[in-house]
């Protein structure tokens, strides 16, 4: 047994809450090791690196005189550097009295502007450089599709399938096959039959053979907080009918729930009992009711739609080739920067009032997404680690006093001014900040509990 069907079997909230703190160890890890390295670089002297906050289960002191500690209360983590007033990092121009130059030039309050620019901004930014890495390592793992479908591994469904692995595909219904960009919507103009012609090139002869709809409804993933996850669909289940209709296509499926508005129906699944469609399967019924869902689109704005919170997947794998380093570093980057373009925009729209705070996730919800993942793998688990490492290196950018950037913010006004916040100043705005943040998690605490 591995450790996730151990968890497993513990039941749902422990393996919600252990893999919840497994990923957030991951990310504060990261950002506090961001500020602890750059404040070292810059000459800056770190009294405590902690893992947690509260009372230490574990400490070790290295030959630099960091206290390196694991906390009992394993939701978040801190640096304190020399100087600073607590564990939050409030500046305490005091803390340098009676220190030579020589001294208060290790501290954080008697470091150069730029030294505790740098240290503060590298939280965030190891956080983004973290995502970016995994991003890339998976692109480089996965490839990109072969110039010609080749099919690599078939999906186990309640249909005869004509083909089988290896087969290169050269057309379908008669129509030649696009380049691989270009599938989705090839697929999309093919007719929506039960069965279709494929031509196919195995062991170095053409020939034609039937197969289901290359994009039938088959369950890629489910997300968190769905219809269709309360109503107990799983990854690989395949939709067969809709309140008793067949179905042939995903998009069959899509054009129903949109139609409906959000009325109940009922979904015919059948379950595989293996990796194979030779190992046979079960057939259910399930009721659910889809619900309203704000998604964004291509121009940056946000659609609503009714879902029922699933992907889907197509009939067969398709064969892969090797990416070279410059264009997986390219897909990271752009994957960092489609995290941070989306958050932003999502807030907008939420401050506006054009799409529902809803939308907003707080600590039981991001909780759900991290074990959800988790279940699903663990390449699914990584990829929402490092969603989850940009959205909070980005939300710590934000300009309040208590996060990084409301720290960036006292130090422009310093840069401006050529002098410190008075600290009665701050310590008035650090307090507003805390209350600030205090409300965000109270907003996204009542999302969870209370928006389906």
């Amino acid at each position: 047994m591995d450790v996730t069907s151990l968890l497993s079997s513990l039941g749902g909230t422990a393996f919600t809450l252990v893999f919840f703190i497994v990923a957030l160890s991951i990310i504060v890890t990261v950002h506090e090791y961001g500020h602890y390295i750059v404040g070292r670089w810059s000459g800056i002297r770190a009294d405590v690196f902690s893992l947690g906050f509260g009372k230490p289960l574990w400490q070790r002191t290295d030959k630099r005189g960091t206290v390196w500690q694991i906390a009992a209360l394993p939701f978040g983590g801190y640096v304190k550097f020399a100087g600073d007033a607590n564990v939050a990092s409030a500046p305490d121009a005091h803390a340098v009295e009676g220190m030579s130059p020589e001294e208060a030039r290790h501290t954080m309050p008697g470091a150069p502007l730029w030294a505790r620019t740098a240290t503060v901004a590298a939280g965030p930014i190891f956080n983004f450089i973290f995502s970016f890495i995994v991003f890339t390592i998976f692109v480089l793992i996965a490839g990109k599709a072969s110039e010609t479908l080749i099919v690599d591994e078939i999906a186990p469904v309640p249909y005869e399938v004509g083909l089988m692995p290896d087969d290169e595909i050269r057309a379908i219904s008669g129509q030649d096959m696009p380049e691989p960009g270009e599938l989705l919507s090839f697929l999309q103009d093919l007719p929506g039959a039960e069965t279709l012609s494929y031509t196919v090139l195995r062991g170095g002869q053409e020939m034609d053979v039937e197969g289901p709809f290359p994009y039938p409804v088959i369950v890629a993933a489910v997300s968190p907080k769905s219809a269709a996850r309360d109503a107990g669909i799983k990854t690989g289940d395949v939709i067969t009918r809709i309140d008793g209709t067949p179905i042939n296509t995903f998009w069959d499926l899509q054009d129903y729930v949109a139609s409906r508005d959000g009325a109940e129906m009922t979904l015919t699944v059948w379950r595989p009992n293996g990796e194979t469609a030779s190992e046979g399967g079960e057939t259910f019924e399930t009721t659910l009711e889809p619900r309203r869902r704000d998604l964004p689109t291509d121009d940056g704005g946000f659609e609503t739609r009714w879902l029922i919170g699933i992907t889907g997947g197509l009939l067969f794998s398709v064969g892969t080739e090797p990416v070279g380093l410059g264009a997986a570093l390219l897909a990271g980057i752009q994957g960092v920067w489609q995290i941070i373009t989306m958050s932003l925009s999502g807030m907008a729209h939420m401050i506006t009032g054009a799409i529902s705070a809803c939308n907003l996730s707080g600590p039981v919800g991001i909780a759900e997404v991290v074990s959800t993942s988790a279940s699903d793998g663990v390449s699914s688990f990584l990829s929402t680690v490092a969603l989850l490492s940009t959205a909070i290196g980005l939300m710590n950018l934000f300009p309040i006093p208590v996060l990084d950037g409301g720290h960036l913010v006292f130090y422009a006004y310093e840069a401006v001014r050529g002098k410190p916040l008075p600290d009665r100043a701050v310590n008035v705005m650090m307090t507003i900040g805390l209350a600030v943040i205090l409300g965000f998690m109270v907003l996204g605490l009542g999302s969870d509990l209370f928006c389906k």
